[in-house]
């Protein structure tokens, strides 16, 4: 067992207790739940329906949504053993030092981008409920993207509790919404015609092709970060039993939920409207996946307008959660930060990255997260299984979670290398295995530091 001084993160950690514990279905099945019955995930379903039919999709989705429960499983009890965050947990795969970057501030640097995310969401929710045509780069929607994201920063850096309380009830009513669209547009899927019949003919067998990749891939890289955060969720547990319940109700359950109910909505949706696909770019392969998300929603009917200021409401939580969380992990790391300042800050760039629809590209930021966070819990899970658990912290940086993490980073952004790569639809679930399988590799030659004692509190 080495000695270091260790970093202020790790010095000012503390286990949460036995006894401030819960059961699953108070803590970790609703949080999770809340975050997949949202604008993003339900949206991103549409870019499963560029590639392929609904049943396609809907495979794509069932593995998804178990794929998402793996990410989590290995954090989740990591955070259930120790009673520590992900920050503290990740200090073994990447090192005392190394934990600071990773996953420290990379996890604040893409709060920051879910921020701009829900922040777009809600102001594109905002136009069709009041019936503007107003967009990225114009100067209404600049001024809504500006007053939106900055009061629920403001709200995330000194009401974050208020934000906890909402969160316990907000998600019912988009539920509700997407269910009542769902079954709403159903009887227009039998005339749903994929976009994309180049790449469906191009797969041998249909339904295992590139639409059940594509669905896949939304989910695991919509997930991936919150995955990695699975520490974080259950280090309220109580149990083993509460993890696994907690995840799978949260994780599993919830995202086959709201994800097939959004593809019954969008398919059902264009196959009603035929011009949607087109308005929202499906035929050219330049889907704005929000707007034929929302387009679809105003496909139901007299329903539709109060549909769409459900979902603006339902941006409201996270849009504040994400500002203080990015604000939270920098001012984690460096504690001299300002919170309330840092929040601020973050607020204004999520705001920017919004308004000049930065923030529209949800498959290519899908796809960083799912690039940045598969190998990460790749590593993570690798250490986990190779340590038997977690005996605390591995001085400095872990050479062995790096190397992994740039190899498998590597792997999941092939899509977005202009000229060398392409978009495969298994970039997350490729990233994971590659992290884990060169974990192994490099701890085996000898690339692992040695540990050092976490102070016991």
């Amino acid at each position: 067992m080495a000695t270091e001084n260790l970093p202020n993160y790790l010095t000012a950690a503390k286990p949460n207790p036995m006894e401030n514990r819960a059961p699953w279905y108070k803590n970790i099945a609703p949080s999770y739940a809340g975050i997949f019955i949202s604008v993003p995930f339900m949206a991103g379903m549409a870019g499963a329906l560029q590639f392929g039919s609904v049943w396609a999709g809907f495979i794509g989705l069932l593995i998804g949504a178990l794929f998402c429960f793996m990410l989590y499983y290995v954090p989740g009890l990591l955070g259930f053993k120790t009673g520590m965050p992900l920050y503290v947990v990740g200090a073994s795969t990447f090192g005392t030092q190394g934990g600071i970057l990773m996953p420290g501030l990379l996890m604040g640097f893409l709060q920051i981008g879910w921020h701009a995310v829900f922040t777009v969401s809600a102001a594109s929710f905002f136009m069709d409920a009041i019936g503007s045509e107003a967009g990225p780069n114009t100067g209404f929607f600049w001024l809504v993207c500006a007053v939106w994201g900055l009061a629920f920063a403001f709200v995330g850096a000194v009401g974050i509790s208020w934000l906890g309380w909402m969160s316990s009830w907000i998600p019912i009513f988009p539920l509700v919404a997407i269910v009542i669209a769902g079954f709403a547009n159903m009887g227009g899927i039998g005339k749903f015609e994929t976009a994309g019949e180049i790449a469906r003919s191009a797969s041998i067998i249909p339904v295992l092709g590139l639409g059940a990749f594509a669905a896949l891939q939304a989910a695991a890289g919509f997930f991936a970060s919150a995955g990695a955060a699975g520490a974080d969720f259950t280090m309220n547990s109580r149990s083993p039993k509460d993890v696994v319940l907690g995840g799978f109700f949260g994780i599993t359950v919830a995202a086959l939920v709201a994800g097939t109910f959004a593809l019954f909505t969008i398919a059902g949706g264009m196959g009603n409207n035929p011009a949607l696909a087109v308005s929202s770019g499906m035929v050219t392969g330049n889907l704005d996946i929000i707007a034929a998300f929302s387009g679809s929603i105003g496909e139901v009917g007299g329903l539709s307008k109060i549909m769409f200021w459900v979902f603006v409401i339902a941006c409201i939580c996270p849009t504040g959660f994400c500002a203080f969380l990015a604000a939270n992990s920098f001012s984690t790391m460096f504690p001299k930060l300002p919170r309330v300042g840092m929040t601020m800050a973050a607020g204004i760039v999520g705001v920017i990255l919004a308004a000049t629809g930065v923030a529209n590209n949800l498959a290519g930021f899908f796809g960083l997260i799912g690039a940045s966070f598969g190998p990460i819990i790749g590593a993570m899970t690798a250490d986990y299984i190779r340590s038997g658990g977690w005996s605390g912290p591995r001085k400095g940086i872990n050479l062995a979670g790096y190397i992994a993490w740039g190899v498998g980073f590597l792997v999941g952004i092939l899509g977005a290398l202009p000229g060398i790569g392409f978009a495969y639809g298994l970039e997350t679930l490729m990233s994971f295995i590659v992290g884990f399988s060169v974990y192994l590799i490099a701890a085996e030659m000898g690339l692992e530091p040695p540990k050092v004692e976490l102070e016991k509190k």
